[in-house]
């Protein structure tokens, strides 16, 4: 296997802030990411660090190839998958400032199949970009209340029940300290919101079946009753105060509040994918910014492969050593045997699991 150095890899791969020195920045980039550029990967320096010119070429089949496949397997997956997104500052886009927002967007697989983390950048929030990066995608999709995700083909939204119970608990904060523990309407809201949990953490360990049937024994009352319950405040309550939008936020997003009841497979929240999106949102308080577009893509591919090695078990950086090894010496078209490089793959060595860091 190759000779690769290993000082820093938490840097990317990790949560914790970075104190690495610069030499320990440029182990942890060479050793894991030769990803950016075709120019970097043709400085004299950096192939001298590399000690071998072999690893740039699979750098570039990473980037260019295994990314593609992690993205046409969570398309393959026809029944669930969650997305989000957060801003990424890029400082030299054409014909925009470098103070102006981009996004990095993110989707994944839900609770069943491989577990699979993409990061897509883009320029804006617009419902432009999950439209072309999930076509040919049907299924479930467990999003937030963002309206831009509205607009999808063939896709069922699947709404979030933390955002929803987030609502209530901030109303509930609203009030003066001494009218929080009385019984007041934002409490039982809040009450709603976790009987439905509650009943979740029971069935956790069901099947599929089993699950769709004991929602529809235990869920279901309490969605009917906590629908009937806000068609009741709605007319009693200041539409502007934080009580009244969180009532507004349930009925808007009702018929993607229930969705989760149409299949046991779905889940109740949109959680998975907001611990997927963190360690990006850890990352970039670190690095602060891409300096251009390239970079931002680059940094996507990144994530995308080191979130999903995490996901499945591996140690980052003893598999993307791996990759490395094997990539040059295979064509990126043989789909048979990109499978076995795939994190999710049985056939992956013992090294590259997590026991060995």
């Amino acid at each position: 296997m190759l000779n690769f150095p290993t000082n820093g890899v938490q840097e990317v791969g990790g949560s914790n802030p970075s104190t690495q020195t610069s030499k320990n920045r440029l182990s942890v980039w060479m050793s894991v990411f030769l990803l950016f550029s075709e120019n970097l990967l043709k400085s004299p320096k950096i192939r001298a660090v590399a000690n071998t010119v072999k690893i740039g070429s699979a750098a570039i089949e990473v980037r260019e190839g295994f990314n593609k496949k992690l993205f046409q397997e969570i398309i393959s997956i026809l029944l669930a998958s969650c997305s989000d997104e957060t801003t990424l500052q890029v400082l030299h886009e054409p014909g925009r400032s470098a103070g102006t927002d981009s996004y990095m967007w993110l989707y994944r697989t839900g609770r069943d199949g491989p577990s699979i983390i993409l990061y897509d950048y883009q320029t804006t929030r617009a419902s432009k970009h999950p439209e072309r990066f999930l076509s040919g995608f049907k299924g479930y999709l467990h999003v937030d209340g963002y309206a831009g995700y509205n607009r999808l083909p063939n896709i069922t939204l699947v709404g979030c029940w933390a955002h929803a119970r987030r609502k209530f608990d901030e109303a509930l904060k609203a009030l003066p300290a001494d009218k929080r523990n009385t019984h007041v309407a934002a409490k039982e809201g809040l009450n709603f919101c976790n009987q439905l949990f509650a009943i979740e953490r029971d069935l956790k360990d069901l099947t599929p079946k089993q699950r769709y049937e004991a929602r529809l024994e235990r869920s279901r009352p309490v969605l009917d009753a906590f629908l009937a319950w806000l068609k009741y405040q709605r007319p009693r309550v200041l539409p502007k105060s934080a009580f009244g939008q969180a009532i507004q936020y349930c009925l808007n997003q009702w018929d993607k509040l229930k969705a989760f009841m149409v299949d046991g497979r779905l889940e109740l929240d949109n959680n998975r994918s907001e611990r997927s999106i963190k360690p990006f949102v850890i990352g970039r308080k670190n690095w602060l910014f891409s300096n251009a577009p390239r970079g931002a893509t680059s940094s996507a591919t990144i994530y995308s492969i080191v979130e999903t090695a995490k996901e499945n078990g591996l140690n980052p950086l003893m598999y993307l050593m791996y990759l490395f090894e094997k990539l040059p010496n295979m064509d990126i078209k043989d789909k048979d045997a990109l499978d076995e490089l795939m994190p999710w793959s049985a056939t992956l060595p013992e090294v590259c699991k997590v026991k060995n860091m």
